[in-house]
């Protein structure tokens, strides 16, 4: 690591401790890093949302396409009896155990209709060749109240939402763009970019699944969330037209605060 830039102290949402925050590079989205968890702020900004959107999810049945090793991935398996995670291999079906993972296809999920109760991706949703039938097939096993909790980078943020990458009638890969390949955690190779999403992945979502969507940005250093492109979508999945009810389901509520006033908080744990 080279001389620090930046530091902060603040609250992690992941580890829920306090922490130093600190950043060696101006790239914030990889190198603002908490020192306890190792999170960067896209993770925090996940894991606070997921917090405050449905905050029952100890209780939940959760599943999480590609966790990583740390932050609201660590956290969720941790604290949730109910977390299942998954990785794509190509040639693997859907359900099937490969290589010490559970393999899951996002365009053709093996989980039943209305049997999960929070989908979790962070940073997958760029690298679908279909991102229709994933969000088609996310509505379809979603519960009702259920919801998609995801991080992607928005970065033809209110510019139209771009397809880079494409697969003929062949099954081949047709580049329309300059390739570009994100970290794998299965594969060496990497992963291929093939939609570069703006603001409009909405429209689009509700154009493939019927299901609303909305983007949640976060500007917080006492959090340590600050950075390009940590964005957090969250889709929801209505309750059921014929339950008879009009209220609000409680996932959809507004938690009450578990933290209490961080400011306070952080001035008795920081205190000199």
């Amino acid at each position: 690591m080279g001389d620090l830039i930046f530091a902060n102290y603040g609250y992690c949402h992941c580890c829920e401790q306090a922490v130093r925050f600190t950043a060696a590079d101006s790239w914030f989205r990889d190198h603002y890093i908490c020192s306890k968890c190792g999170s960067i702020p896209r993770e925090r900004a996940l894991s606070w949302t997921i917090e405050k959107f449905f905050p029952a999810w100890r209780q939940a049945t959760i599943h999480e396409s590609s966790p990583i090793p740390r932050g609201a991935s660590e956290k969720l398996r941790q604290h949730c009896d109910n977390y299942i995670t998954s990785q794509y291999f190509s040639g693997v079906g859907s359900g099937t155990e490969y290589q010490g993972w559970r393999c899951e296809d996002l365009e053709n999920l093996s989980f039943a209709d209305n049997s999960i109760d929070l989908h979790i991706s962070q940073d997958v949703m760029e690298h679908v060749f279909s991102p229709d039938r994933v969000f088609r097939e996310i509505a379809r096993t979603l519960r009702p109240g259920g919801m998609h909790i995801f991080t992607v980078p928005l970065v033809n943020k209110a510019g139209a939402s771009e397809v880079s990458a494409e697969r003929d009638e062949k099954g081949e890969i047709r580049h329309l763009l300059e390739p570009e390949y994100h970290g794998n955690p299965v594969s060496d190779q990497g992963a291929l970019v093939t939609r570069r999403w703006g603001y409009d992945i909405c429209e689009y979502i509700f154009r493939s699944s019927g299901l609303f969507t909305q983007i949640i940005h976060l500007d917080a250093l006492e959090w340590g969330i600050r950075a390009e492109f940590i964005e957090v979508l969250v889709t929801m999945k209505p309750m059921a037209e014929n339950n008879g009810s009009d209220s609000v389901p409680e996932t959809a509520k507004p938690p009450k605060s578990t933290t209490g006033n961080p400011f306070n908080w952080l001035k008795k744990r920081f205190k000199k």
